[in-house]
């Protein structure tokens, strides 16, 4: 059995809480290939779309449950749109995000220590 890996993203959430999530529209649930939910984003124009919430002044996504820096969620997780999709784990292969540690730094969270994790199987 693989052991899970500690995960900071899970009780940090603020790659959620501090940008637009805009993507093309056709990915957004009643079109062809879309599956997020369309009830949880807004038109930004003919094209794009993005997470309700996220183009807020004071950011947060609509999809994001839970307390920054203590335990969060992603209610849509296995629905969510590209750029959620694309945005760099809080550490790949060794090297901390450097996006995420500067938004941790900012909101007053300790920063990520980098660790290379060996999982095993039983």
């Amino acid at each position: 059995m693989t052991e899970p890996v500690d995960n900071p993203c899970v009780t940090c959430g603020l790659c959620c809480a501090n940008f637009r999530v805009s993507f093309y529209h056709g990915e957004v649930e009643g079109m062809p290939l879309g599956i997020v939910p369309a009830h949880l984003t807004e038109k930004l124009n003919e094209s794009r779309a993005c997470m309700k919430g996220t183009s807020q002044k004071i950011p947060r996504c609509i999809a994001l449950s839970g307390t920054l820096g203590e335990q969060v969620a992603c209610t849509i997780y296995e629905l969510r749109p590209t750029p959620c999709r694309e945005f760099e784990v809080w550490e790949v292969n060794g090297e901390v995000n450097a996006r995420c540690q500067s938004l941790r730094v900012s909101y007053g969270l300790p920063p990520v220590q980098a660790k290379l994790y060996l999982l095993t199987e039983d």
